[in-house]
């Protein structure tokens, strides 16, 4: 199968901050391919090297084959970008928006409609209204649009739901599956691990490198502990009393819970009586199956370590 991206040793720097150190990884033809990080983690810094807008101080950055240095121009010629902020312009309608950049890669709307129409249709009766008074859902759907109004080989996104209610994240996934038959390979980085969850593969990524890279599933069964969660009342006392338990190795708060993890991963006889001398006596405990938020955290401890 034929790598839409290939990069190697990546490392940029702004001043005395490290963004990349070391990046290497591949992207196969047709993939959806997940980045997933913090903010501040180099997801940005990342995309803008593979999309031309940035060069790396070390490595090589390859796309279609190409050198993202010497044949930047080519690159951008079959590459749609939606960036993480709005970037359209607001003050032209969404059909005159579309009708740009269609105009820009030197193509029209009509000549790649099947491409966007199960995207464009949502937001097509709207056709006449400005860009800056669309809901965030329809501004996302507009962006990706004219990211593809060209048909793009490799489209990159760059946390584009941030920010979008839940049914139009869901929405916005069940549009990108679709595009596999049209052989789009697509990049994206999200906070959502929800959303990890429907890659093909991801990328965990802390401080400028790469921590794991696999399936989801795969990241996600190589957690390596057993996990409990507690429940209380009172969470936020929940978990610092947890954190003061002499066997607890990890305490995160997960939703309505705390995702534990004890030395020899068992609860302790005591376990209990601290609790309640700690103040908590509502405390239900119980053993969980890991996600891959769980497989991130233990990564970045031993990272830090």
């Amino acid at each position: 199968m034929m790598s839409i991206i290939e990069s190697s040793e990546i490392f940029k720097s702004f001043g005395k901050t490290k963004a990349l150190n070391d990046i290497s990884f591949s992207v196969d033809e047709s993939e959806i391919f997940g980045f997933i990080g913090p903010d501040g983690a180099g997801k940005t810094t990342l995309f803008r090297i593979i999309t031309t807008l940035l060069l790396p101080d070390e490595g090589c950055m390859k796309v279609f084959g190409k050198d993202s240095v010497k044949d930047y121009r080519e690159i951008r010629k079959n590459i749609g970008y939606m960036p993480g902020r709005f970037s359209l312009y607001q003050d032209l309608t969404v059909e005159e928006n579309l009708n740009f950049y269609a105009t820009v890669f030197g193509t029209t709307v009509r000549e790649n409609y099947d491409l966007i129409s199960d995207i464009y249709s949502h937001i097509e009766p709207f056709r006449k209204r400005l860009a800056g008074q669309l809901s965030g859902g329809m501004k996302q759907k507009l962006a990706l649009s004219c990211a593809l109004i060209h048909k793009p080989g490799l489209l990159v996104l760059d946390e584009p739901t941030t920010g979008v209610d839940a049914v139009s994240r869901s929405e916005f996934w069940e549009m990108l599956s679709k595009l596999r038959r049209h052989k789009i390979t697509i990049l994206v980085s999200t906070p959502y691990m929800d959303e990890a969850m429907r890659c093909d593969k991801v990328a965990l990524i802390q401080e400028g490198r790469i921590l794991a890279i696999d399936t989801p599933a795969r990241i996600r069964d190589g957690f390596t502990r057993k996990l409990f969660t507690v429940k209380s009342s009172s969470k936020y006392k929940l978990l610092n009393v947890l954190r003061k338990f002499p066997d607890t190795l990890t305490a995160y708060p997960f939703g309505d819970s705390v995702h534990v993890t004890f030395v020899n991963d068992k609860i302790n006889d005591t376990f209990n009586s601290f609790l309640e001398k700690e103040g908590i006596n509502d405390a239900v405990t119980g053993e969980s199956e890991a996600g891959i938020e769980d497989r991130f955290l233990e990564l970045m401890e031993r990272d830090d370590k």
